[in-house]
């Protein structure tokens, strides 16, 4: 109903970067750990409606996706 997590795009964007630093030589070992910046909240309406809830405006409004 609803998801709040990293934009697994950037996830695997930034993974993309990594690979190349170690196909280029870089050891794995020296790269930093690294945690997601961009987070982004899915709401799904159907479900929520499916299930007798409501959902507060004000969350749905904070919402970077909403499926109705």
């Amino acid at each position: 109903m609803m998801s709040y997590g990293p934009i697994l795009l950037e996830t695997w964007r930034q993974t993309g970067l990594l690979v190349g630093k170690v196909l280029r030589g870089a050891k794995p070992a020296d790269l930093p750990v690294e945690q997601p910046t961009k987070f982004e909240l899915v709401i799904n309406l159907k479900t929520a409606k499916a299930l007798g809830l409501t959902i507060p405006p004000s969350v749905l409004g904070r919402a970077d996706q909403v499926i109705e």
